[in-house]
């Protein structure tokens, strides 16, 4: 197909956080005490447990942000033309790979695996009279008749997927397996053994386990989800795995962008006031206490508005209704990211204190080196561990923030999908009796897993990174 790529600020953002966390890979493999530090959380289990998960939720949101415009057919009675055009909708890879999740709208509610509405319609009898009945779902379990059997079908479809998920588990212990058999004595059979009985130089047994669970869960998705709605549907009949699926990208976006964007404030400001201390250091201690002293969430609220009307004035800056969507949820990001870095501005001003009496800085000042010089080489690099543990730390902290703005009302666009829009939508059907409860649950399982393995590797990275602060 001819599909148009779209290229939104967000995309390129993502794209170049790839590239230069693949470039902090290479550097780290070839620097001695950070390889080391790595090592030491991938001798975690729980760390190498999350960091698969992390994969996964990363992948997701990566197929999220290639995106396109299809073409439109022609008319009716209309040639060909030669320059195509396009549709206004915008869609991601993901879209195309969930396109029955997307496509397959109900009418309204439906609960998981469900095969009628949740609510109760009014229906014309075929010989006279009316009737209040739970209507059949249009998509979801349209294959069964009424007389078969919901459990039976289910279980039949799943038959094969722990065969799948063992399959692709001996495929990941073959990849793993490969490079220690060429190190190491027995071969390739030997290498599996070890990898398998936990004597390997990292938690390869937890990642094989992990990769089980999430290998079974995804052939259980493909096998149901074409004919099911494995989650339910919400009040205008979306798909709820689909909208949670989409949200991920979401999550991943504000956690990472905006971080990036509250480093440099971060760094260069506590370093500045750390290193140079008199005015330089109160005027930054000053800037961040006023920052402090201003509510949070009124803060926000006020840039979020004033963005908001900017974004409304200007209508022809957006050529589609999801670049508009992408530049509020930028802003979000830098928002956010300009309202919180006085934490870690605070920490880096107090490590810096403390660096720049210690004699290797002190001797570096009586041999006549340049303030930059000794910022580059003796500060910077000592307080990057500092850094990377508050990064990994401040991204569950921010993913929770966009559920609580968004609940709010100043979060994300309201065209775009997220946890926290999911959570607002979610929190009028808990008044409903019964109550509709999927939303609101499938929201809080997918945020939760997500912030839950972001902690759990931070722990590790904090223990690594800095021994002496560990438990």
């Amino acid at each position: 197909m001819n599909v148009q790529p779209v290229l939104l600020l967000t995309d390129l953002l993502v794209f170049a956080l790839i590239l230069v966390a693949l470039a902090l890979a290479v550097r780290a493999r070839n620097h001695a005490p950070s390889r080391d530090a790595w090592r030491r959380v991938g001798r975690r289990p729980a760390a190498m447990g999350a960091a698969v998960i992390l994969l996964v939720f990363a992948v997701i949101g990566f197929l999220d942000s290639l995106h396109y415009r299809e073409p439109l057919p022609p008319a009716p009675g209309e040639a060909a033309a030669a320059q195509p055009r396009y549709s206004a909708e915008v869609l991601s890879v993901l879209d195309a790979l969930l396109a029955p999740l997307r496509l397959q709208t109900e009418k309204t509610y439906s609960a998981p695996f469900a095969r009628q509405l949740f609510q109760r319609e009014t229906i014309e009898q075929p010989g006279g009279g009316q009737a209040r009945i739970h209507p059949r779902l249009v998509y979801g379990a349209r294959h069964l008749q009424p007389e078969d059997s919901l459990l039976a079908d289910i279980a039949r479809r799943l038959a094969w997927t722990p065969l799948v998920a063992l399959a692709a588990s001996g495929l990941l212990l073959l990849a793993l397996a490969a490079p220690g058999a060429r190190r190491h004595p027995g071969g390739l059979r030997a290498a599996m053994r070890r990898i398998l009985s936990g004597r390997g130089t990292l938690a390869w047994r937890a990642v094989l386990v992990v990769a089980f669970l999430l290998a079974l869960l995804i052939a259980a998705g493909i096998a149901l989800a074409p004919h099911y709605h494995i989650l339910g549907t919400d009040k205008v009949g979306q798909d709820v795995l689909y909208l949670s699926l989409k949200s991920v990208r979401t999550g991943l976006v504000i956690g990472t962008l905006t971080t990036l964007i509250m480093l440099p404030f971060a760094i260069s400001l506590g370093i500045a006031a750390g290193y140079m201390g008199g005015w330089v250091d109160d005027a930054v201690q000053y800037l961040y206490t006023v920052l402090n002293a201003i509510p949070s969430v009124l803060l926000i609220a006020a840039s979020v508005l004033m963005m908001q009307v900017a974004i409304d004035t200007h209508p022809q800056w957006f050529d589609t209704a999801a670049q508009r969507a992408d530049a509020r949820l930028l802003a979000l990001c830098a928002i956010l990211g300009i309202t919180s870095w006085t934490g870690l501005c605070r920490l880096l001003r107090g490590e810096t204190l403390k660096l720049r009496e210690l004699d290797y800085v002190q001797a570096a000042r009586a041999f006549g080196a340049s303030t930059a010089a000794i910022l580059q080489r003796h500060i910077l690099p000592n307080v990057m561990h500092i850094v990377l543990i508050n990064v990994v730390l401040d991204f569950s902290g921010l993913v929770l923030a966009e559920a609580v703005l968004s609940y709010v009302g100043i979060g994300v666009d309201p065209g775009t999908i997220s946890f926290g829009s999911m959570i607002n939508m979610a929190r009028t059907e808990l008044a409903r009796e019964p109550i509709v409860w999927w939303s609101l649950t499938s929201a809080f399982i997918f945020m939760f897993v997500l912030v839950l393995s972001a902690n759990l590797l931070a722990d590790a990275v904090r223990d690594a990174f800095d021994p002496g602060g560990g438990r």
